[in-house]
């Protein structure tokens, strides 16, 4: 699923008195796309679609409003991608982590500029509370899938923090997606690998030291 947008091919001045807030939000991922979050203002996004510099302002508070819409849309979206990929922990824990950081790094690749409004907002989560509870809902996925890895070590060895656990997952794949993934071609790192394998392989060594293996029932 590709959000409007995207890809930066529509281009600007176009809107004609149609739905005004979809319009603001497909103006504004063009530009996050082209210059990144805080590389626009908001008159910028009135003269795109072709509306007074007052006339967004009866759909979002500001500037910062907008960016939290796009990022709380994203975050939905993400969400859900990262629960079909857990699927409850099946086949076993690890790969599904496994397949959680697949569609990460998948999210990341296909909707770039809600990734970056996502994750530079330039502005704290705090201040946009719907924002934060999507961006709360995501991380619940990583941290269940945490807490079922935790459960799931072999016996004798010892249980580690769950929560440390998931922050770990989520740095690894969030890491190499902004690294290796997101952003324009030209501003990526160049690796002799996918960014799949690599983070596939991270993962594995990380969770092989917790004492979980591919196999392993929950």
């Amino acid at each position: 699923m590709t959000c409007p947008g995207e890809s930066g091919s529509r281009s600007r001045g176009t809107y004609h008195h149609g739905n005004l807030r979809e319009a603001l939000i497909e103006a504004a991922l063009s530009f996050i796309l082209e210059r990144g979050p805080a590389g626009f203002a908001f008159a910028e996004i009135a003269r795109a679609v072709g509306v007074s510099p007052a006339a967004p302002y009866r759909h979002f508070r500001d500037r910062n409003a907008l960016i939290a819409e796009i990022a709380r849309r994203g975050y939905e979206r993400f969400a859900a991608e990262l629960e079909r990929a857990w699927n409850g922990g099946r086949p076993d824990p690890v790969i599904a982590i496994e397949n959680c950081g697949k569609a990460y790094l998948a999210f990341a690749r296909r909707e770039p500029a809600s990734y970056a409004a996502m994750f530079q907002t330039g502005f704290p989560l705090e201040q946009e509370p719907a924002l934060m509870l999507a961006a709360d809902r995501a991380f619940a996925v990583i941290r269940a899938a945490a807490n079922a890895a935790c459960d799931a070590v072999r016996p004798g060895t010892i249980r580690p923090p769950p929560l440390m656990v998931a922050l770990h997952i989520w740095a690894l794949s969030h890491g190499i997606a902004s690294l290796f993934v997101g952003g324009p071609d030209g501003a990526r790192r160049k690796i002799p690998m996918s960014p799949e394998d690599l983070l596939e392989a991270g993962l594995l060594i990380y969770l092989q030291s917790l004492g979980l293996r591919a196999g392993i029932a929950k």
